[in-house]
């Protein structure tokens, strides 16, 4: 039995507490190894190094020895600076295709060894703060597909499009790889076409749709259980990945923003405000706010995603009607509904 959990799927019956979480200038991101390879390729391509580091705090023989650990905002700022200073756009998609290749991270270890599909994404999900940890990643079925969302864990902003290319990439060519063959994953972004979509269409495919209602990567059912083709390793070898994971003493840590989304979803019954919202996280309203502002964000953005992501859900999986929708969201009337949701999505029938 798989554990993915269904987050999308509705509303858990009891009071959640949050956890904790990481922040934006909390260093944990082993600077070995994603991020020294985007260094690597962008000096390769001519950029000079102090112009590629600039305000990042980041110096590249400290990481190069494995002795830093970098925080997510200077992983941001790497992202930037580096965009700057290269015009070509493949960098995000060239470094997915590497990054699941580190030899000495546990956690990449055991996501590789594993029987399926749906093994590979409950591991993801599992391992997430030591895998993808710049992105909130959700699992939901939607009739005959599964749905891995991905969101902003903890401000990202201009960073994100990068961020997606390169995860999205990453994980897809896992799968392609451990499968044998091309999956048919579809892909959705919430940014709008870029001009370098034959990058989109060569890294990941043709099934790639921009200004969606959600960043995510979808595909049938069907081929989560698949046994993978290319997998050479014993239950042995499985097995002692598996045990020499890194035990974290939070082993379900977010980010921040990640957490609080977590946090209004399982309690959207509540109607939680930002009072009762930063009296759960154990500080005044006052503190809250600014930490949102730290994180790029403030409390009605992501408590409008949280009501967005329900509404969509509860509409046209859970097959609701209005009037169910705008209740549990707490609006007077399916005309207040409505009035929202076009201000989120652009029209209530507005599909993914």
């Amino acid at each position: 039995m798989h554990n993915t959990v269904n987050e999308s799927a509705g509303v858990v019956g009891h009071y959640y507490h949050p956890a904790p979480y990481f922040e934006i200038d909390t260093p944990f991101i082993p600077g070995h190894e994603w991020p020294l390879a985007l260094i690597d390729m962008a000096l390769s391509r001519g950029v000079e190094e102090y112009k590629l580091l600039r305000g990042t705090g980041i110096f590249r023989e400290d990481i190069a020895n494995k002795n830093s650990q970098l925080a997510p905002q200077q992983c941001f700022q790497l992202i930037n600076n580096m965009q700057k200073q290269i015009h070509s756009n493949e960098l995000g998609f060239l470094l997915g295709h590497e990054f699941f290749s580190s030899p000495d991270n546990p956690a990449i270890a055991a996501l590789t060894q594993v029987a399926n599909l749906q093994a590979a994404i409950d591991r993801l999900i599992e391992h997430q703060t030591q895998l993808m940890p710049l992105l909130n990643l959700r699992v939901c079925y939607e009739h005959d597909r599964l749905v891995i969302y991905g969101q902003d864990a903890c401000g990202a902003e201009k960073a994100m499009p990068f961020l997606l290319e390169m995860m999205f990439t990453a994980f897809s060519s896992l799968s392609r790889w451990q499968n044998g063959e091309n999956l048919p994953w579809q892909f959705y972004f919430t940014h709008s076409k870029p001009h370098y979509i034959e990058q989109y269409e060569v890294h990941l495919n043709n099934h790639v749709q921009f200004s969606s209602q959600a960043n995510a990567m979808a595909i049938a059912r069907d081929y989560l259980h698949r046994p993978w083709n290319n997998r050479c390793v014993s239950r042995i070898t499985d097995a002692f990945a598996i045990a020499n994971v890194p035990s974290q003493s939070m082993p379900l840590q977010r980010g921040f923003l990640s957490e609080l989304y977590h946090y209004l979803h399982h309690n959207i019954q509540h109607n939680p405000n930002l009072e009762q919202t930063a009296d759960a996280f154990g500080m005044s309203s006052a503190s809250l706010k600014r930490k949102l502002k730290k994180h790029h964000s403030h409390f009605q953005e992501q408590y409008d995603l949280v009501r967005k992501d329900l509404a969509l859900y509860w509409l046209h999986q859970a097959g609701w009607s209005k009037d169910q929708v705008a209740q549990a969201l707490h609006f007077y009337d399916v005309a207040n509904l409505r009035r929202a949701f076009k201000k989120w999505t652009g029209g209530l029938s507005a599909s993914r």
